[in-house]
């Protein structure tokens, strides 16, 4: 059944709305097993037919943040082009409530951990999907333009580091570069494009091979920040070799000026990795998580290696030495200070 259950959750418990939308929805003789939970409040169901068919049931809170609606209008954009996103069965956008297609559990992140011969082959079918979502139409979305990027990295001098001072002397640096890239092509970009959100098709053909997940926050901005996401992957380590390979394929499949590219990679790179030291920081003070506290040194490190680049010198002179380093006094200092985790 697609279309629209609304309302069902105003009147009863959530729990219940959830399984009177699954049986609206034709699916109530299903069996409901966990599927996984992230690091919002999102939390995603498998129901299993008795004759053996899937889908994913996905609850999503209003009242803790979520929408659906996003979701819905960006894998409905998606498809259109071509790529793999989950189709949507059935829908309740009011309550937070969405049936939507199952695509499996060969999860990119575990066939690298299980064969790792496979890890060129499927980095490079990630940055092929990247090349054709950049090439076909953008459709209506915010802009992740150099004010966007300022902002998102406040992240890290309000949860990270607590240093107003040091935060004026980064922005004085960074907004004028971000600024510059404002002029060049934007396309649509996903924002959580990395190995634990591409699911593997090999029944499907060319870019339709690469399920994707996770994109409701996405916006208009430059081509490079989802090649950071993906090779710069906060979850996993990419050996430098492969990230090199893969920033090569995509400028030479896209015919990018190679110079100008490598600096907007840096530079995104520089913002998309202090947001996230400040994104972990913020999910174990404030919301419980702290096992994203074991993430923040490679975090750190693509940090270093982005401060790097020529063109971001001054901005290392003034950052390197005074953000904290993830040494284990640090980490453990953020632990210690964990909130206590929500009960579900």
């Amino acid at each position: 059944m697609d279309g629209q259950a609304g309302g069902v959750a105003q009147m009863i418990k959530r729990p219940d709305a959830a399984t009177q939308f699954i049986a609206i929805s034709g699916w109530g003789d299903a069996a409901r097993h966990l599927l996984a939970g992230d690091a919002s409040n999102r939390r995603y169901d498998r129901l299993t037919r008795p004759d053996g068919t899937t889908a994913v049931f996905m609850d999503a809170p209003p009242d803790r943040g979520e929408d659906v609606r996003p979701f819905v209008k960006v894998a409905t954009e998606l498809s259109l082009r071509g790529l793999s996103a989950p189709r949507i069965l059935a829908q309740d956008t009011q309550n937070g409530f969405l049936l939507i297609e199952d695509l499996g559990d060969a999860v990119f992140g575990r066939l690298m951990v299980h064969d790792p011969a496979m890890t060129a082959m499927l980095y490079t079918a990630a940055t092929d999907a990247l090349v054709a979502l950049h090439s076909a139409p953008t459709f209506a979305l915010m802009t992740c333009d150099a004010d966007w990027l300022v902002d998102a990295t406040g992240l890290l001098f309000d949860w990270y580091t607590a240093d107003g001072t040091l935060a004026d002397a980064f922005n004085a640096l960074f907004h004028p570069l971000a600024h510059a890239l404002d002029r060049e092509r934007r396309v649509v970009i996903l924002r959580d494009f990395h190995a634990q959100n591409l699911i593997w098709l090999p029944d499907r053909t060319g870019i339709a091979r690469v399920g994707l997940l996770d994109f409701q926050d996405a916006l208009l901005g430059h081509p490079a920040y989802d090649l950071v996401s993906v090779l710069q992957d906060a979850r996993r380590d990419v050996a430098p070799e492969i990230e090199a390979e893969m920033m090569a394929h995509y400028i030479r499949h896209t015919k990018a000026d190679t110079e100008a590219f490598l600096r907007a990679y840096a530079l995104l790179g520089l913002q998309r990795n202090l947001r996230i030291l400040g994104i972990f920081a913020r999910l174990c003070l404030r919301d419980g998580k702290a096992q994203y506290v074991d993430l923040i040194p490679r975090v750190w490190g693509y940090v270093q290696r982005n401060l790097a680049h020529p063109d971001l010198a001054d901005i290392a002179a003034v950052l390197a030495p005074a953000l904290p380093q993830p040494t284990p006094e640090f980490l453990e200092g953020l632990r210690t200070r964990c909130a206590t985790p929500p009960t579900p």
